[in-house]
Protein backbone atom coordinates (compact mmCIF):
# COMPACT_ATOMS: atom_id res chain seq x y z
CA UNK A 1 0.00 0.00 0.00
CA UNK A 2 1.23 3.33 -1.07
CA UNK A 3 2.56 5.29 1.96
CA UNK A 4 0.16 8.46 0.56
CA UNK A 5 -2.38 6.18 1.18
CA UNK A 6 -1.76 5.12 4.62
CA UNK A 7 -1.00 8.25 5.97
CA UNK A 8 -4.42 9.91 4.40
CA UNK A 9 -5.89 6.53 6.58
CA UNK A 10 -3.90 7.42 9.73
CA UNK A 11 -5.21 11.05 9.34
CA UNK A 12 -8.79 10.43 9.15
CA UNK A 13 -8.29 7.75 11.91
CA UNK A 14 -6.83 10.11 14.21
CA UNK A 15 -9.30 12.91 14.03
CA UNK A 16 -11.30 11.61 16.36
CA UNK A 17 -8.50 11.27 18.89
CA UNK A 18 -7.43 14.87 18.53
CA UNK A 19 -10.90 16.40 19.20
CA UNK A 20 -11.00 14.08 22.03
CA UNK A 21 -7.83 15.25 23.22
CA UNK A 22 -8.44 19.15 22.76
CA UNK A 23 -11.60 18.50 24.95
CA UNK A 24 -9.41 16.91 27.77
CA UNK A 25 -6.62 19.86 27.27
CA UNK A 26 -10.06 22.21 27.98
CA UNK A 27 -10.80 20.08 31.05
CA UNK A 28 -7.25 19.57 32.32
CA UNK A 29 -6.26 23.43 31.69
CA UNK A 30 -2.61 22.74 32.95
CA UNK A 31 -1.15 19.39 31.13
CA UNK A 32 1.67 18.25 32.67
CA UNK A 33 4.62 16.10 30.21
CA UNK A 34 3.27 13.01 32.00
CA UNK A 35 -0.36 13.31 31.35
CA UNK A 36 0.77 14.38 27.83
CA UNK A 37 2.56 11.15 27.55
CA UNK A 38 -0.15 8.93 29.37
CA UNK A 39 -2.40 10.80 26.41
CA UNK A 40 -0.30 10.28 23.04
CA UNK A 41 0.82 7.08 24.42
CA UNK A 42 -2.45 5.23 24.61
CA UNK A 43 -4.26 7.12 21.91
CA UNK A 44 -1.07 5.93 19.48
CA UNK A 45 -1.04 2.03 21.29
CA UNK A 46 -4.52 1.41 20.75
CA UNK A 47 -5.00 3.22 17.49
CA UNK A 48 -1.77 1.01 16.41
CA UNK A 49 -2.89 -2.47 17.81
CA UNK A 50 -6.70 -1.95 16.71
CA UNK A 51 -6.04 -2.53 12.83
CA UNK A 52 -3.74 -5.63 14.36
CA UNK A 53 -6.52 -6.87 15.72
CA UNK A 54 -8.92 -6.22 12.83
CA UNK A 55 -6.33 -7.82 10.98
CA UNK A 56 -5.73 -10.90 12.81
CA UNK A 57 -9.70 -11.78 13.26
CA UNK A 58 -9.75 -11.48 9.55
CA UNK A 59 -13.35 -12.47 8.67
CA UNK A 60 -14.08 -14.58 11.23
CA UNK A 61 -15.74 -11.98 13.67
CA UNK A 62 -16.34 -9.43 11.56
CA UNK A 63 -19.51 -9.92 11.57
CA UNK A 64 -20.54 -9.83 15.22
CA UNK A 65 -18.12 -6.91 15.80
CA UNK A 66 -19.56 -4.52 12.92
CA UNK A 67 -23.12 -4.56 14.47
CA UNK A 68 -22.26 -3.47 17.44
CA UNK A 69 -18.69 -1.28 17.16
CA UNK A 70 -20.11 1.98 16.35
CA UNK A 71 -22.87 1.49 19.66
CA UNK A 72 -19.76 0.61 21.71
CA UNK A 73 -17.72 3.50 20.69
CA UNK A 74 -21.06 5.43 21.03
CA UNK A 75 -21.85 4.95 24.63
CA UNK A 76 -18.16 5.07 25.82
CA UNK A 77 -17.80 8.80 24.17
CA UNK A 78 -21.76 9.98 25.51
CA UNK A 79 -20.71 8.68 28.77
CA UNK A 80 -17.51 10.59 29.53
CA UNK A 81 -19.04 13.87 27.40
CA UNK A 82 -21.64 13.08 29.40
CA UNK A 83 -19.61 13.43 32.56
CA UNK A 84 -17.94 16.94 31.12
CA UNK A 85 -21.20 18.58 29.90
CA UNK A 86 -22.25 18.02 33.68
CA UNK A 87 -18.85 19.19 35.36
CA UNK A 88 -19.22 21.87 33.59
CA UNK A 89 -22.18 23.29 34.92
CA UNK A 90 -20.63 22.05 38.51
CA UNK A 91 -19.71 25.79 40.74
CA UNK A 92 -17.43 23.32 42.64
CA UNK A 93 -13.82 24.56 41.18
CA UNK A 94 -12.19 21.71 42.82
CA UNK A 95 -14.68 19.02 41.31
CA UNK A 96 -13.40 19.58 37.99
CA UNK A 97 -10.10 19.82 38.68
CA UNK A 98 -9.94 16.36 41.07
CA UNK A 99 -10.65 13.99 37.73
CA UNK A 100 -7.88 13.29 35.58
CA UNK A 101 -8.50 12.09 31.64
CA UNK A 102 -5.57 10.55 31.54
CA UNK A 103 -5.56 8.14 34.00
CA UNK A 104 -7.34 4.86 34.96
CA UNK A 105 -10.74 3.22 33.22
CA UNK A 106 -11.39 7.06 31.60
CA UNK A 107 -7.98 6.90 30.02
CA UNK A 108 -9.26 3.05 28.86
CA UNK A 109 -12.12 3.88 28.00
CA UNK A 110 -11.31 7.26 25.64
CA UNK A 111 -8.49 5.10 24.16
CA UNK A 112 -10.77 2.47 22.82
CA UNK A 113 -13.44 4.87 21.61
CA UNK A 114 -11.37 6.76 19.71
CA UNK A 115 -9.76 3.52 18.09
CA UNK A 116 -12.50 1.61 17.02
CA UNK A 117 -12.92 2.73 13.63
CA UNK A 118 -9.28 1.49 13.59
CA UNK A 119 -10.10 -2.64 13.79
CA UNK A 120 -12.30 -1.96 10.70
CA UNK A 121 -9.12 -0.62 8.98
CA UNK A 122 -7.42 -3.94 9.84
CA UNK A 123 -9.72 -5.72 8.75
CA UNK A 124 -10.08 -3.88 5.15
CA UNK A 125 -6.50 -4.79 4.89
CA UNK A 126 -6.70 -8.33 5.63
CA UNK A 127 -9.49 -8.73 3.06
CA UNK A 128 -7.02 -6.76 0.48
CA UNK A 129 -4.13 -9.26 1.69
CA UNK A 130 -1.79 -6.67 2.40
CA UNK A 131 0.52 -6.63 5.60
CA UNK A 132 -0.52 -4.71 8.52
CA UNK A 133 2.44 -3.84 9.98
CA UNK A 134 3.59 -0.71 7.88
CA UNK A 135 -0.33 0.78 8.29
CA UNK A 136 -0.20 0.25 11.68
CA UNK A 137 2.73 1.78 12.96
CA UNK A 138 2.33 4.87 10.75
CA UNK A 139 -1.52 5.01 12.03
CA UNK A 140 -0.25 4.80 16.04
CA UNK A 141 2.55 7.50 15.37
CA UNK A 142 -0.25 9.77 13.71
CA UNK A 143 -2.44 9.25 16.28
CA UNK A 144 0.00 10.08 19.00
CA UNK A 145 1.17 12.55 17.37
CA UNK A 146 -2.17 14.48 16.86
CA UNK A 147 -2.86 13.69 20.41
CA UNK A 148 -0.40 16.09 21.65
CA UNK A 149 -0.81 18.99 19.45
CA UNK A 150 -5.00 18.79 20.66
CA UNK A 151 -3.57 18.36 23.97
CA UNK A 152 -1.64 21.65 23.59
CA UNK A 153 -4.26 23.34 21.97
CA UNK A 154 -7.17 22.55 24.64
CA UNK A 155 -5.24 23.58 27.41
CA UNK A 156 -4.37 26.89 25.91
CA UNK A 157 -8.11 27.96 25.80
CA UNK A 158 -9.14 25.73 28.53
CA UNK A 159 -6.19 28.01 30.82
CA UNK A 160 -8.16 30.79 30.24
CA UNK A 161 -10.66 31.25 33.71
CA UNK A 162 -13.47 33.23 31.93
CA UNK A 163 -14.03 30.12 28.92
CA UNK A 164 -13.03 27.35 30.83
CA UNK A 165 -16.37 26.17 31.80
CA UNK A 166 -17.26 26.90 28.46
CA UNK A 167 -15.11 25.19 26.84
CA UNK A 168 -15.33 22.40 29.12
CA UNK A 169 -19.25 22.37 27.73
CA UNK A 170 -18.21 22.16 24.09
CA UNK A 171 -15.50 19.40 24.90
CA UNK A 172 -18.41 17.60 25.75
CA UNK A 173 -20.76 18.30 23.18
CA UNK A 174 -17.60 17.23 20.81
CA UNK A 175 -17.47 13.75 22.24
CA UNK A 176 -21.03 13.38 22.04
CA UNK A 177 -21.56 14.78 18.25
CA UNK A 178 -18.41 12.25 17.65
CA UNK A 179 -20.39 9.25 18.96
CA UNK A 180 -23.48 10.36 16.95
CA UNK A 181 -21.43 10.76 14.09
CA UNK A 182 -20.28 7.43 14.21
CA UNK A 183 -23.77 6.04 14.73
CA UNK A 184 -25.26 8.16 11.89
CA UNK A 185 -21.91 6.96 9.49
CA UNK A 186 -23.25 3.44 10.47
CA UNK A 187 -26.29 4.37 9.38
CA UNK A 188 -28.07 3.83 12.71
CA UNK A 189 -30.75 7.39 11.80
CA UNK A 190 -31.13 6.04 7.97
CA UNK A 191 -34.26 4.58 8.50
CA UNK A 192 -35.93 7.65 10.72
CA UNK A 193 -35.09 9.98 7.78
CA UNK A 194 -36.93 8.15 4.87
Amino acid sequence: MPILNILAIALALAMDAFAVAIATGVRLKRVSFRQFFRLAWHFGLFQALMPVLGWTAGLTVRDAIERYDHWIAFVLLAYVGGNMIREAFKLEKDAREQKDPTRGLTLVMLSVATSIDALAVGFSISMLKLAIWTPALVIGLVAGALTVVGLYLGKTVGAAERLSPVAELAGGVVLLVIGINILREHGVFAGWLG
